[in-house]
């Protein structure tokens, strides 16, 4: 019983947002088969974050095996107090999401799967454009792979063997 009690408490952990609920049809010989599609975001709001995608008959199931993909692909994201070490744009297939810091005060400026992605990551402060193709699902992999390219200028300083003082001029 106490093991089930700390598994709860270590999923709890993550908060889950759904992205998108599809209801989605083959068709086969006798007719049309249903099924649902499911995109799901987690995130510990602490700089960790990933998306993931479930397909079932059901949609409570369809759920669970999203949230358990997405929990399976998180990523690290660099914060710096609240917003962004600096200036990405993150792509995927047709879509471009350009993802820019904004001083304190600021908030979440930003729309669709955008949004949710940012506010599970832990980031308060952020301005974000969408460019291209705006379907729910290549916005949240084009944020991600926004949020997995940045860098903290300590890791880029590490990266290149130098000092931070030597990166800033």
């Amino acid at each position: 019983m106490a093991r089930d009690r700390d598994n709860r408490e270590r999923e709890s952990e993550y908060k889950e947002r759904l992205l998108r609920i599809s209801r989605v049809s083959k068709t086969v010989k006798g007719g049309r088969r249903i099924s649902f599609s499911v995109l799901a975001a987690v995130g510990d709001e602490k700089g960790k974050v990933g998306i993931g995608l479930g397909k079932a008959n059901g949609v409570p199931d369809a759920i669970k095996k999203a949230i358990a993909n997405a929990k399976k692909n998180l990523v690290n994201v660099s914060l710096k107090g609240g917003t962004l070490p600096h200036e990405q744009i993150g792509k995927y297939n047709a879509t471009s999401v350009l993802l820019k810091p904004a001083s304190k005060g600021t908030g979440v400026i930003a729309g669709s799967a955008t949004r949710e992605l940012l506010e599970l990551a832990g980031v308060t402060d952020v301005l974000t454009k969408i460019r291209g193709s705006k379907t729910k699902d290549n916005v949240a992999r084009a944020t991600l792979e926004g949020l997995k390219q940045l860098r903290s200028l300590e890791d880029v300083a590490r990266l290149r063997g130098k000092s931070v003082e030597e990166i800033l001029g």
